[in-house]
């Protein structure tokens, strides 16, 4: 009996990917919803109230997951660019191009959520320790990425020169991480490890569940973003007004 192998290297064409990606958003978009409700409705309603912070705490389940998501969503969108100039991959380039925009929401997010929550917890909104000054130098990067392509006409030049900068840019995300081990900050180290957790089951699901949402929301908006990016970039391709018929 023979097996069926799926080529996956042909979705690497914009021409294969547009349909695909046309096809796959919907599921994402209906798991969204629903961990972001579960996840909400968990964080909100039943995890318990924290004994330090009371009821204020709970804006962690949004800034958590969002700095989190900053981070990952900028070593994505670096690895990504760098595949498109290395190996001329268009792509590559647009996929970095359409995820700049949803980590500069999430780093946003981060931001604020986060002077929110340290005017309860610290007295103040902010203050310039590293982690804090770290994350914002990140926001910058996503702006300065963002900003970067949209001045250069020319779009492979624009994502050779966005490539470079998200490249260089890298280095301050394991400064992000490690910065309240290696500096003194006002943040606390992490919360959970591989090993251990210091926080209520349901904190934990709470947390997981709204972190798994903003992947699956990340990856429908990012799908949704790159579409428009090939058929601005490909309009003259005589297959796009196949697919758009």
């Amino acid at each position: 009996m023979s097996t069926r192998r799926i080529n996956w290297y042909k979705y690497a064409a914009p021409a294969n990917f547009y349909p695909l990606a046309g096809k796959m958003i919907p599921f994402f978009t209906v798991v969204t919803v629903l961990l972001f409700i579960i996840g909400l409705y968990v964080g909100f309603f039943v995890a318990p109230t924290d004994f330090q912070q009371g009821e204020s705490y709970r804006i962690i389940f949004i800034h958590v997951p969002a700095a989190w998501m900053g981070m990952f969503l900028y070593m994505l969108m670096a690895v990504y660019a760098g595949l498109g100039w290395a190996f001329n991959a268009r792509l590559g380039s647009m996929m970095a191009t359409a995820i700049s925009t949803t980590g500069a929401v999430f780093t946003f997010i981060s931001l604020v959520t986060g002077s929110l929550w340290g005017k309860p917890a610290w007295g103040v909104y902010w203050v310039w320790d590293a982690r804090m000054t770290s994350t914002l130098i990140l926001m910058f990067l996503y702006i300065g990425f963002i900003s970067l392509q949209a001045s250069i006409d020319d779009p492979r030049r624009a994502d050779r020169a966005g490539a470079v900068l998200a490249l260089v840019g890298l280095i301050n995300v394991p400064i992000i991480y490690f910065s309240v081990q290696w500096w003194n900050t006002l943040h606390q180290g992490a919360t959970f490890t591989a090993r251990s957790f210091k926080m209520a089951p349901s904190m934990l699901w709470a947390m997981l569940i709204l972190l798994a949402a903003c992947w699956m929301y990340s990856i429908a908006v990012v799908l949704v973003r790159v579409r428009c990016i090939i058929r601005e970039r490909e309009r003259e391709a005589p297959w796009l007004a196949e697919a758009v018929a």
